[in-house]
């Protein structure tokens, strides 16, 4: 791509499209910038860019941006079909995303991973695989460390371990990643996506451009991911619990990748079996890459996750909080609450996604929840469904603040207070870290007598 000459509009100063517009200056190309949130981050970004070179466009001018501009680099957080892409498209003209930019130039061997949960975790732990192995890796993407600030660090002999998510397929073309893997498929963003057949197509677009060389690594135990072995050309590679499969499995208390054992479960640091899933996806690739398994499994076993996802707070007053902000949806919400060893009470709420939160309910009957505290935009839908599925050992409320105040005052010593709320955080907070960090500050703030 050639970049003097050519105008850009990049729309959304999210981490993304700041690393976007300053890979764009540096390159001398003709940069706009707009967002239509404005904060004091976000005007002092935009501040700061508009000093390297970048034209900052307000609503004012934003239509004459639309005609000037050849190419709109849009945020993961904007819509397809918001009415700026739709503009640039009427015209005719190229609308990308940040790794859309960052594929066009990535020299190095790349494992992409998409899903609907999971993504984070099994990134991350490929990435300390490769490391373990002696390999340069880096872990990138969705997970907050753009692949734009990475992609020019990386030679041919290294390693992107790239985290993809529903926002960022619907931009992206042209990468062609090694290893493919999908962790999983249930329903998520359908206020975005509006149904799950596009939801699902999205997720498939990962597969789109493997060749026979590569390979797709599949949940076999996920009846749609299953069935996307049909729409690829790559090599399939199967993990399971339930079945030794062509790929990694579970069978008799260990983990194999066809018949070579990497590791005893019981010595897996991270508990549930949906970590047992990201293990075995991990597994996957470490048998195609040809790492060695002793040192892959020993990898995989010592990690000690993410933030903000199935992580322990502090213990105080004898209840143990735990942050799961990361679960911003019905499946992950519900594993992160079959994961607890004690009684639960469990905060639920935020921003609807379109999700069906009666499935919700219904696994909670059969969990250790005792309670849950739904609160922020969506909580009348909660209670419509908590009453729906029978469930009705739950307090209201519409604050993030008071909802945490509620639960520390209903948990009983011995018990846990679980934040996964099933929901986005938008209703009162940029992302799901910053709600992750809001929690742990008021948890904190608790005195201990």
């Amino acid at each position: 791509m050639y970049f003097k000459g050519q105008k850009f509009l990049v729309a959304g100063m999210s981490v993304s499209g700041e690393s976007s517009a300053r890979f764009l200056l540096e390159r001398g190309a003709e940069v706009y910038i707009y967002d239509d949130v404005v904060t004091d981050k976000i005007n002092g970004i935009m501040s700061e860019l508009s000093g390297l070179g970048a034209h900052v466009v307000t609503a004012d001018t934003l239509d004459a941006a639309t005609v000037k501009c050849d190419i709109l680099v849009l945020s993961p957080g904007i819509p397809i079909d918001n009415v700026l892409p739709v503009a640039f498209r009427k015209q005719g003209k190229s609308i990308i995303g940040e790794e859309e930019l960052a594929a066009t130039f990535l020299r190095a061997a790349s494992v992409a991973v998409t899903g609907t949960n999971g993504k984070t975790t099994t990134v991350s732990m490929i990435n300390e695989m490769l490391t373990a192995a002696g390999k340069r890796s880096v872990a990138c993407g969705n997970n907050g460390n753009p692949l734009i600030r990475e992609v020019e660090n990386l030679s041919f002999n290294d390693y992107a371990v790239i985290e993809i998510s529903s926002f960022q397929l619907e931009t992206l073309t042209s990468l062609r990643p090694h290893v493919a893997v999908i962790t999983n498929i249930t329903e998520d963003h359908l206020n975005r996506h509006y149904n799950m057949e596009n939801y699902i197509f999205l997720k498939s677009k990962i597969l789109r451009n493997l060749r026979e060389s590569e390979y797709a690594v599949l949940n076999y135990d996920d009846p749609i991911v299953k069935a996307f072995a049909t729409k690829t050309k790559a090599k399939v590679i199967y993990f399971s619990m339930q079945s030794r499969v062509n790929g990694a499995y579970f069978e008799n208390g260990s983990v194999y990748f066809n018949g070579e054992k990497y590791f005893d479960l019981t010595d897996l640091t991270l508990n549930g079996v949906h970590n047992v899933y990201n293990a075995l996806a991990c597994v996957a690739v470490a048998g195609i890459l040809g790492l060695d398994a002793k040192k892959a499994g020993a990898a995989i076993c010592a990690f000690k996750g993410v933030r903000h996802r199935i992580e322990t707070v502090r213990e105080v007053g004898g209840v143990t909080y735990v942050d799961d902000s990361k679960g911003t949806n019905v499946d992950a919400a519900l594993k992160a609450a079959q994961s607890m060893s004690n009684p639960t009470v469990i905060l639920l709420g935020g921003k609807d996604k379109g999700d069906d939160y009666t499935p919700l309910f219904d696994g909670l009957g059969s969990s250790p929840v005792v309670h849950a505290i739904i609160y922020g935009e969506n909580r009348f839908k909660m209670l419509n469904a908590a009453l729906k599925s029978g469930f009705t050992a739950f307090s209201l409320c519409s604050e993030f603040k008071t909802a945490v105040k509620l639960a520390q005052f209903t948990a009983k010593p011995g018990q846990c207070v679980l934040l996964s709320p099933a929901s986005s955080s938008f209703d009162s907070f940029l992302n799901y870290e910053e709600r992750g960090d809001a929690f742990r500050e008021i948890v904190e703030s608790i005195d201990e007598r």
